[in-house]
């Protein structure tokens, strides 16, 4: 009987853990390219009373075992990287990625970051810069006497000044092996694990990068009533094992009644 109270305990905190990966995709559904997690489960050790297979009498064996589980756990919260909402700013330097690829930028110790996050301005230097301040890399600076800016599909910058139009940088995105390795860091930021593999730079548009979309935004991809189905199994499924503890508490307590 104490088993059930165990594994209804890991049930519960299982669940409790899929509600806080489901309240932080919730969070971020208005957080630009945030990309969802996905919260997957494993099942413990199983306590083997009898063996499949096992002879039970003379040249008879049992076609199967007795296996008592003792629960479950989290195993892994993976980062779903299907595309978000594209959403029109007409902002020259919003930018949303068609496809595969991330955005790089630097860190002030020189550490480098990929984002899906395109929203970018520039700086009193005239470098574009993300919402914090990280300058792309490699590095595109708009000159003072900029009158416009235009950012094409291979990520090409072109301004326009008194002078005429000019090329002054070409943004290059980066994509991984395993993108589903990479760890988050907040501020829309990932960092490279041994996991995601190094990254591999390229241009927008070509050799499996996907295009620069300038004036548009990436939005989030969690979809909300997704969520909410899924905190609602979740729930269901913490009661389902709160119950179990109940139902076990039940049957010791009519046992010690037995002995009145």
């Amino acid at each position: 009987m104490l088993r059930a109270f165990s594994t209804a305990a890991t049930g519960m905190t299982a669940q409790q853990q899929m509600v806080d990966t489901i309240a932080n995709n919730l969070a971020n559904i208005n957080t630009n390219g945030f990309k969802r997690r996905q919260a997957m489960f494993e099942d413990l050790l199983y306590v083997k009373m009898k063996e499949a297979g096992r002879e039970v009498s003379a040249g008879v064996t049992a076609p199967s075992g007795i296996e008592i589980g003792s629960g479950t756990r989290l195993s892994a919260v993976t980062k779903v990287f299907s595309p978000g909402e594209r959403v029109e700013t007409g902002r020259a330097l919003d930018m949303a990625i068609n496809g595969d690829g991330f955005f790089q930028v630097t860190l002030p110790n020189g550490d480098l970051r990929y984002t899906r996050d395109g929203s970018f301005q520039t700086n009193a230097q005239g470098q574009i810069v993300n919402s914090n301040g990280l300058a792309l890399d490699p590095p595109v600076t708009i000159p003072d006497n900029a009158t416009g800016i235009s950012v094409g599909v291979d990520g090409t910058v072109t301004v326009t000044t008194d002078k005429g139009t000019q090329q002054v940088g070409n943004i290059q995105l980066v994509r991984f092996p395993n993108a589903e390795g990479l760890t988050a860091e907040g501020g829309n930021l990932f960092a490279e694990t041994e996991s995601s593999g190094a990254p591999l730079t390229g241009t927008a548009g070509e050799d499996g990068f996907g295009g620069i979309q300038a004036g548009s935004l990436e939005k989030s991809n969690v979809q909300m009533v997704s969520e909410l189905v899924d905190l609602i199994t979740a729930q269901r499924a913490y009661e389902i094992n709160s119950r179990a503890i109940k139902a076990g508490d039940s049957m010791l307590q009519t046992a010690n009644q037995l002995i009145r």
